[in-house]
């Protein structure tokens, strides 16, 4: 039985802590980062505003092209992984999603990061980031915050046509305990509106957390509680019913590949 007695305010609480912890840490972070003379050496990717258009078009075209690499016979051992984890998920969803629907355990959590509320995180780290970086002339900050914005957007712009496709329904619009069977493909095909295979919010949330905890991995606590705010706010499409778990798990682990293999490298 799925077990949750915490308040509404103190889940409210918890989270404003730990993003004011974030943005405390990168603020602490930024102040030992290399000054804008050093940047030169930034083993990452090179970004600007004016040169993340052509960017995002590279980068899709690698995403896109991705499955030439396996005919040539690379990357094969991670994608059986990731792609046997999902099915084991896909496999069970019917049966693991009907407890998050049916209880009200997760109510404090579910308001406190409901879909405005992590959408708004997911998208405001690198705003915050990219606006510190501006007031303390702070290059490396600066292209931290748009490397993590590329990253979202490379993300969900491979999300949208997933969401089109696949129309999942979402657990929510099921009742009772299940199994919620029938799931793809009879639900929206409008990859706007909530639900669908994969989730937009763990693979954004997982990019930014990606982005961030390589760029500042230094400080030992920013991955933790990057990907720790990541994790909850993955966690929470399960608990509002708005996902299947395995919308969320493949959701995540596509954030991480692109912001890891495709964005962050070097060109």
């Amino acid at each position: 039985m799925l077990i949750l007695s915490v308040s509404r305010l103190h889940i409210a609480i918890l989270g404003a802590v730990l993003s004011g912890s974030l943005l405390c840490s990168l603020a602490t972070a930024q102040s030992n980062t290399p000054s804008n003379s050093q940047t030169s050496n930034d083993p990452d990717r090179a970004v600007s505003i004016k040169g993340l258009p052509d960017n995002l078009l590279a980068d899709q075209k690698s995403i896109w092209l991705f499955p030439v690499s396996l005919i040539h016979g690379e990357h094969i051992l991670p994608v059986i992984c990731l792609a046997g984890a999902t099915a084991a998920f896909i496999a069970t969803d019917a049966h693991s999603a009907p407890p998050f629907r049916t209880t009200t355990n997760f109510h404090g959590f579910n308001n406190a990061f409901s879909g405005t509320n992590t959408a708004a995180m997911v998208a405001g780290a690198p705003a915050a980031m990219y606006a510190v970086g501006l007031l303390r002339k702070d290059a490396y900050a600066q292209s931290s915050a748009l490397l993590a914005a590329e990253a979202f957007a490379d993300a969900y712009l491979l999300d949208l046509p997933m969401k089109a496709v696949t129309a999942r329904r979402q657990p929510l619009s099921y009742s009772g305990n299940g199994p919620y069977t029938d799931s793809f493909f009879n639900g929206t095909h409008n990859p706007f509106k909530s639900g669908g295979f994969y989730s937009a919010h763990a693979v954004g949330a997982m990019a930014v957390a990606t982005v961030i905890a390589h760029r500042y991995g230094r400080h030992r606590w920013v991955p933790f509680v990057a990907y720790g705010l990541a994790g909850a706010i993955s966690f929470s499409r399960i608990t509002t019913s708005n996902h299947f778990p395995g919308d969320v798990v493949f959701g995540g682990a596509m954030g991480f590949v692109i912001a890891r293999y495709v964005v962050l490298p070097p060109r």
